[in-house]
């Protein structure tokens, strides 16, 4: 789930939770609409954690580069 679909999630949630008024004998709307805004949030929470640890970060000043064409072997 991208951040798209989180935010989509939060989005209809939210709609569930504050602005329909529908009342089902089966389905508490207001819980069903906190449930999916709560899992939203968790959800761009971890996205956002994971795209954080794959960031690449660029090399130190200084540091030794080191070329991949000179360390293959050909056999």
């Amino acid at each position: 789930m991208g951040i798209g679909g989180c935010i989509g999630l939060i989005a209809v949630g939210a709609i569930l939770t504050f602005a329909v008024d529908w009342h089902l004998s089966s389905v508490n709307l207001d819980l069903v609409g906190l449930i999916m805004m709560a899992v939203g949030v968790i959800g761009l929470a971890a996205y956002v954690s994971i795209l954080k640890r794959r960031r690449v970060q660029p090399p130190a000043p200084g540091a030794p580069v080191v070329d991949v064409e000179e360390t293959r072997t050909y056999r």
